[in-house]
């Protein structure tokens, strides 16, 4: 049931190859509901005037598409990406390794992530005998990089290959280390920067991402 590392299979690469993005032969509603969901949360955090939730949010989830860009990239160059979505798992994929489901599902990670920690976000965990101890914010961004990581490797093991791992060097071990601790630590760790350099911070990452995209999209590579 679980997979912790690719395969390198002909299967694997099979279904890479038969991978539509951005094909709507398996749209339906459930788009527009969870759409509609995240507008919920986001709004209701504006709301609230939780400014620092909602940048753990938008933290995160520029993060997130970055990596799904550079994942894309490497996919166009070296022939396979390094993660994958299935036809068969989604209702639309928006780049060979992210669907419509899964980009949602991080666009409230962050939020989710930030929320979790505790009240006191200078808490220090094994602080003692003169020890400055471990910032809950990393022990945080690590408990909820690993429980990603585990559950992709589920995902990677579904009947419908829900994830596809090529590359036999690449697997839960990885994308824990190298994907979801970086994800984590923008939702932790951004929302406390002083506001300038929080503004700073989102406005360089969110305007690259654009720029990615609009000049990547047209040209064909992802």
């Amino acid at each position: 049931m679980f997979v912790f590392w690719g395969d390198g299979s002909q299967t694997a690469k099979d279904l890479v190859d038969s991978i539509r993005v951005r094909s709507t032969e398996n749209f339906n509603w459930t788009f527009i509901f969870i759409l509609a969901v995240v507008f919920y949360v986001y709004w209701s955090e504006i709301h609230k005037k939780n400014t620092e939730v909602v940048c753990a949010g938008v933290a995160l989830y520029g993060v997130h598409w970055l990596y799904e860009i550079a994942n894309a990239v490497i996919g166009r160059v070296f022939g396979y990406p390094l993660w994958s979505v299935s036809n068969a798992s989604t209702t639309f994929i928006l780049l060979i390794g992210v669907c419509w489901e899964l980009s949602m599902m991080f666009s409230l990670a962050g939020i989710i992530s930030f929320k979790m920690l505790p009240k006191d976000r200078n808490t220090r965990y094994f602080a003692k005998n003169g020890r400055k101890g471990i910032s809950c914010k990393l022990v945080g961004a690590i408990e909820m990089a690993l429980l990603f990581a585990l559950f992709e490797s589920f995902l990677a093991g579904t009947s419908n290959h829900s994830f596809i791992w090529v590359y036999k060097w690449w697997g839960v071990v990885p994308v824990f280390i190298t994907t979801y601790v970086p994800f984590f630590l923008a939702s932790n760790y951004v929302p406390d920067m002083e506001p300038a350099k929080r503004r700073r911070f989102l406005i360089i990452e969110w305007s690259l991402v654009a720029l990615l995209l609009v000049i990547l999209i047209p040209a064909g590579v992802i």
